[in-house]
């Protein structure tokens, strides 16, 4: 009898415990109702999260808060929230949550997933370090001839659009920080890359995998058990063989007087001074590629989306430009300034279809306050670009695709409303978190956005009577980083003269590859003889 009263009492404390797991404490945002011991696992969203979570947030506000099991999650859809706790607060929100699969795929090295430790500041410093505004303008020869390979290649092959700008993204990627490019889509450090990055960004995606680091013990299920071992398995042999293959590639020219100036040469040459060690520098490399690659090419490819689905927009554009550098030339950088819609055109395909509409989740390192709500120590914090940039309080008629908002103001957003917490380089992520490849990803978007509008007119493809076939504007790929489905469209040069200019510009640029095409293929090398024999 004397042990059963303990006893009892000890199964009391643990029932009252166990139905308050889930329930939301004192003092969190408002959210949707829990159950006990899931909170919202139940309702948590598995693909498209931004989706939902913006449903929420027309709901419940631009803070509210989700209940994971004993954890606690706050989705941030809120302008102001957003620049005050990730901005201003980012030495308290610049952690990332426990990721159990992205340490058994990187060990815990890859700058982006992260957590807020010491070898993140050495990664973080190496890179700001080496792309750093001017050291991004140095390389803008060979993002230009990037540029014009991927005009003469839609033009040659315009059915193969999609494919051409996700080479152009990965050889200029490729070339600046490894000094090597990919003349095709087909080249074989191209290829590993597409692949290793989709089995990556799958394994990244909110509720693609267990909640591992909620219930712990299932990192202890056999591999043969898990599939979402074996995926982790497989994603961290194909990075590595790309990556630091590539490192030592980089490494050998070095060693050999061949260098070509890229970024990876300086960080090798810098390793003792910025404290970092082979492993750091591969992942760092790798990193940077994933962030600079896929991103880059889905911007463009939602770019080409948006031109065909609204003509006015490529009507007004195409106008602006042929004032500004008429028919003889292409143009170039310095032009920018002088289209204004066009610079309008660049920002609102970052807001109407954001590369990553919810960013990379964050962690509280403190307890926070904000406007009466607690952001709990350990919390994960979401960013919902998505629902600010799509956000009918802030902007008129969110859903299209309208340039001209920003000729009205900076921002975009609709008359009388206060724009002031948004910035125009939002896309590019919060905090210290932010990208740090952004001048290098900004002149490529420049370069090509005007590129396109200047040489082609893009035109719904047709079916067999001819009819336009509607485009699906909501077609897009899931994973942390978006981008559409591979579609149909039409596209022309709008010229004989600016096909003549394209295809002069691809041979001239022969001189700028050649300093960059190391350890070619000779299918690599057969295609480069044939394209500029083409010309």
């Amino acid at each position: 009898m004397a042990i059963l009263i303990p006893l009892t009492l000890a199964l009391v404390y643990i029932f009252l415990w166990l139905r308050k797991v889930g329930s939301r404490e004192p003092g969190l945002p408002p959210g949707p109702p829990t159950l006990p011991l899931l909170g919202n696992l139940h309702i948590f969203p598995k693909e498209f999260a931004h989706f939902k979570f913006t449903e929420w947030a027309r709901t419940y506000g631009g803070i509210y808060s989700l209940k994971v099991g004993s954890g606690s999650a706050i989705v941030l859809t809120d302008a102001a929230a957003v620049k005050e706790l990730m901005d201003k607060r980012s030495g308290s929100t610049a952690d990332r949550p426990p990721m159990h699969v992205a340490d058994l795929v990187t060990g815990g090295l890859n700058m982006a997933v992260s957590r807020y430790s010491e070898s993140w500041r050495t990664l973080r410093k190496a890179a700001h370090t080496i792309l750093t505004s001017q050291a991004c303008t140095n390389h803008l020869p060979i993002q230009s001839a990037e540029a014009s390979q991927l005009l003469h290649d839609i033009l040659c092959c315009p059915e193969g659009f999609y494919n051409h700008i996700r080479r152009y993204g990965n050889s200029v990627i490729l070339s600046v920080l490894h000094g090597k490019r990919a003349p095709r889509y087909e080249t074989q450090e191209a290829t590993a890359f597409f692949e290793a990055q989709h089995e990556w960004e799958l394994v990244l995606e909110p509720g693609a995998t267990p909640p591992i680091d909620l219930i712990p013990i299932l990192k202890y299920v056999p591999e043969r058990w898990a599939k979402w071992k074996q995926d982790c398995s497989k994603t961290r042999k194909m990075q590595w063989r790309l990556y630091f293959g590539l490192l030592d590639e980089t490494k050998e020219r070095l060693n050999q007087g061949e260098e070509n100036g890229c970024f990876m040469e300086e960080l090798l040459a810098r390793q003792v001074e910025l404290g970092m060690n082979r492993e750091m520098t591969g992942y760092l490399g790798g990193m940077l590629i994933e962030g600079g690659s896929d991103t880059t090419a889905s911007y463009l490819q939602s770019l080409i989306l948006a031109l065909v689905a609204y003509p006015d927009a490529q009507r007004k554009a195409q106008e602006e430009i042929d004032r500004v550098i008429g028919s003889h030339r292409m143009p170039t950088l310095n032009d920018l300034e002088e289209m204004p819609y066009i610079r309008a055109m660049i920002l609102e395909n970052h807001r109407w279809r954001p590369v990553a509409p919810m960013f990379m989740p964050h962690r509280a390192l403190n307890d926070e306050e904000y406007k009466g709500f607690v952001i709990p120590q350990g919390c994960t914090i979401f960013v919902n670009i998505w629902g600010i940039f799509h956000d009918p309080e802030l902007y008129d008629d969110p859903e299209n695709f309208v340039p001209e908002r920003y000729l009205l103001n900076e921002n975009g957003t609709k008359p009388g409303t206060d724009g002031s917490d948004l910035r125009p380089n939002l896309p590019f992520g919060v905090g210290r978190r932010a990208c740090p490849g952004i001048h290098l990803a900004q002149n490529s978007i420049n370069i090509n956005a005007m590129n396109f509008v200047w040489a082609f007119n893009f035109t719904p493809d047709t079916d067999t009577q001819g009819n336009p076939i509607h485009l699906d504007t909501f077609d897009y790929t899931k994973g942390i980083g978006t981008g559409p489905r591979s579609f149909k469209c039409k596209i022309t040069p709008r010229s004989a003269e600016k096909a003549n200019i394209i295809e002069r510009e691809f041979l001239e640029a022969a001189n700028t590859f050649s300093k960059f095409e190391f350890g070619l293929s000779e299918e690599d090398k057969e295609f480069v003889m044939r394209s500029r024999a083409r010309c």
